[in-house]
């Protein structure tokens, strides 16, 4: 796995979290070229999760059910219940996010042909 993106176990919240660092080099740069794309794509962490909720409900809408998310300025964290089914989820989603970014193109395009039906932060 990357370093920009883990799964952490809450214990004590019965939690498990896809913890995204979206100021990490990778994401970064990818979330630059986004950018230039569309003005509104400045991707922090509210903007990922608003992206992440645009593109699971049409790719994985699976991923949303169950989901709780905390965003801040630099990470995007996914919570989903401590259980078979949650990690199950969680590994899902981590996998996700690192083919989106390693295989930007489709962030790129979704961006381009897409952005004006996002709800950007």
């Amino acid at each position: 796995m990357v370093d920009y993106v883990k799964i952490s176990r809450y214990e004590e919240g019965n939690q498990i979290g896809v913890v995204f660092d979206v100021t990490a080099d990778k994401p970064a740069e990818v979330a630059e070229k986004m950018e230039a794309i569309d003005e509104n794509a400045y991707m922090n962490g509210y903007n990922w999760e608003a992206f992440f909720n645009f593109y699971l409900a049409e790719t994985a809408p699976e991923l949303l059910d169950g989901i709780e998310t905390d965003s801040e300025a630099e990470t995007y964290v996914a919570y989903y219940e401590l259980s078979d089914e949650g990690e199950k989820k969680a590994e899902k989603f981590a996998k996700l996010i690192e083919s989106l970014i390693e295989g930007e193109d489709e962030l790129l395009r979704i961006v381009r042909e897409r952005g004006s039906e996002i709800e950007w932060d």
